[in-house]
């Protein structure tokens, strides 16, 4: 059985993604893959899925064509309405053929995932189907009129149900970052204010990187190195002092120092944050990074737990609904 997605609407950055693209960093080309691996890997796992559509601030609206797809939403607080009725923000539903899914910016959170019980027939490109979007390489970003191919479709559930994933909660705590590799580049002065300072994300931060608003950060051996590799999660600190943290499309190599790097537990909690948000960092040792993201991949693996919704009329899905449009006035 065959079906197919048609997008009505998509904001920027409307992008197919799966796990990523690796092996290819020595020749220049970065893995791509999701902004929040752990709200990715919640929404693929729900419906056996490899790969998701990863949605921006933006958002995108689109119906299913020719059967009825499992779909599982999960990532930031975004509103998603099917067919003007509120979802959860992370949730496991049928679409029906000719039912419209929408998915906007909600209360929180700068990604989403939007996961099809299908295996989705596009070709790999580098033995992957990530968009690297910078590079042209994978998917184009989604668009109006656009129009993606599913086969081997899996039952779709009855009803939509809510996925409890408390992980998809990032809280304010603090991103925790281990210094380095570079951190001898920097005086003190600066690494004290990396972790002293409160940053806001700036408007120019995107899928390669997360600018950084605060106070600038002085280099101590200069501001240039021999290029070497780059993680996702790596501080780089160019010329400027203003530091940029590097996302899932980041270059394979850069000639900035790096004063620190997020540790892999914290990526999703600080890819959710939004342009003009604050945050700030928190310095743990290596021992702590292995354990906090040890803790949230034994979490993980325990799945999410999965709840029918129609018991669940809370007072936020009744205010989100039109009950009162079949009244009329008694003079009529």
């Amino acid at each position: 059985m065959k079906a197919r997605l048609l997008v009505h609407a998509a904001g920027p950055s409307v992008t197919v993604q799966d796990a990523g693209r690796f092996g290819y960093s020595r020749f220049g080309v970065t893995p791509a893959g999701p902004m929040d691996p752990p709200a990715f890997l919640t929404a693929t796992r729900a419906v056996a899925a490899a790969t998701a559509l990863e949605v921006s601030l933006g958002g995108v609206e689109f119906e299913a064509e020719g059967a009825t797809l499992a779909v599982a939403v999960a990532g930031g607080g975004f509103d998603v309405r099917l067919d003007g009725m509120r979802l959860p923000a992370a949730t496991l539903f049928p679409l029906a053929p000719g039912a419209r899914l929408s998915i906007r910016a909600g209360t929180g959170g700068a990604w989403c995932y939007v996961a099809v019980g299908a295996r989705i027939d596009l070709p790999l490109a580098l033995g992957s189907r990530a968009t690297h979007a910078r590079s042209g390489i994978g998917p184009k970003p989604l668009s109006a009129g656009d129009a993606l191919p599913f086969s081997d479709i899996a039952p779709a559930p009855a009803a939509p149900q809510r996925l409890v994933a408390p992980w998809l909660t990032g809280g304010d705590a603090p991103i925790r970052v281990m210094l380095g590799p570079q951190d001898d580049y920097f005086p003190q002065a600066s690494i004290e204010a990396l972790l002293g300072a409160e940053w806001r994300v700036g408007a120019r931060s995107d899928r390669m990187a997360y600018a950084l608003e605060g106070p600038r950060l002085a280099h101590a051996r200069g501001h240039d190195i021999v290029s070497d590799g780059a993680a996702m999660g790596a501080i780089q600190v160019p010329g400027s002092g203003a530091p940029f943290v590097l996302m899932a499309d980041r270059q394979p190599t850069g000639g900035y120092p790096k004063i620190a790097t997020v540790i892999g537990a914290d990526l999703g909690r600080m890819a959710q944050r939004r342009p003009g948000e604050t945050l700030r960092f928190r310095a743990v040792d290596w021992a702590a990074a292995v354990a906090a993201r040890a803790a949230l991949k034994k979490e993980m693996a325990a799945g999410a737990l999965v709840t029918p919704l129609a018991a669940e009329l809370s007072a936020e899905m009744l205010l989100a609904e039109n009950l009162i449009g079949g009244v009329v006035s008694a003079r009529d």
